[in-house]
């Protein structure tokens, strides 16, 4: 064995890394030198990637909607109006304003009465909306109902009114505008 010989070891001497030769080289586009801008900067982060956690847009639900027009409608049954009566917390009359106090609603709720019980007293009732059950029940008790066509929000808007007016009376109905075409 002598100087002439000797070799380096298998593996030791690689070749030079060709630079900016291709994608089929392995080193193509940016040829080794990383990215600029955005993606170069510390703190960039993809968005949406959640590193094998199943993503938030897979994870909500995908059906339903919201309507646009949706209108926020308290329920309350004739057991719990006899009940208010029987406990002194309302008189021979229940008015909106009424049921808005006591369901712990806003100005700009619907309120809708029910026929799930009895009622024991003749009661008049203000609401927007009745049961047929519930309005049969009213009646046959001795009572009155009378429904309301606007929110105490909208009533409280109309100027030549009492607010007690206003609730009952009709809104107007839009009339779509069409244009005329005019013949020669």
């Amino acid at each position: 064995m002598d100087l002439s010989s000797l070799r380096p070891a298998k593996g030791a001497v690689k070749n030079k890394k060709r630079v900016g030769r291709g994608q089929g080289s392995g080193n193509g586009t940016t040829a080794g030198k990383g990215n600029n801008g955005q993606q170069s900067r510390s703190g960039y982060k993809r968005p949406i990637i959640e590193g094998g956690q199943v993503p938030v847009y897979r994870r909500l639900p995908k059906f339903g909607f919201t309507p646009i027009d949706k209108k926020p409608v308290n329920t309350v049954n004739l057991s719990q109006i006899d009940k208010w009566i029987q406990d002194g917390v309302l008189e021979k009359e229940v008015t909106v304003l009424d049921l808005k106090a006591l369901l712990h609603a806003s100005n700009a709720d619907y309120f809708k009465v029910l026929g799930n019980g009895e009622l024991t007293n003749a009661v008049k009732i203000t609401a927007h909306a009745f049961s047929k059950s519930a309005e049969e029940k009213i009646i046959a008790a001795g009572g009155e109902a009378i429904k309301a066509f606007r929110t105490l929000e909208e009533a409280c808007k109309v100027n030549d009114l009492s607010y007690e007016e206003a609730l009952l009376k009709p809104k107007a109905k839009l009339v779509k505008r069409t244009k005329k075409s005019i013949k020669a």
